[in-house]
């Protein structure tokens, strides 16, 4: 049973036929996606312990940051009581 290509269905099996014997006379075009996925698997792997890294010596200067009391004592605590100190 062949379909004419000029059918979506035709078109469809003869592109099909097309992309399997390219596959199968050129096997190496596989490999070279497999390394492909491989080599941007393992950079994506290096970029988020950079970011990890990054993050983790960001958060801690962070932390380590004192923030004085502004002057008048705007220590956010209660507000003083009109005219008093």
């Amino acid at each position: 049973m062949t379909s004419s290509p000029l059918t979506p269905h035709g078109y469809l099996l003869m592109e099909l036929r097309r992309r399997i014997d390219r596959a199968r006379a050129t096997p190496e075009l596989g490999a070279s996606a497999i390394e492909w996925v491989i080599i941007t698997g393992i950079l994506v792997v290096i970029a988020a312990a950079v970011g990890a890294v990054i993050w983790n010596l960001v958060t801690q200067e962070a932390e380590g940051i004192v923030i004085p009391d502004a002057p008048g004592g705007g220590g956010g605590g209660e507000a003083p009581a009109p005219g008093g100190p």
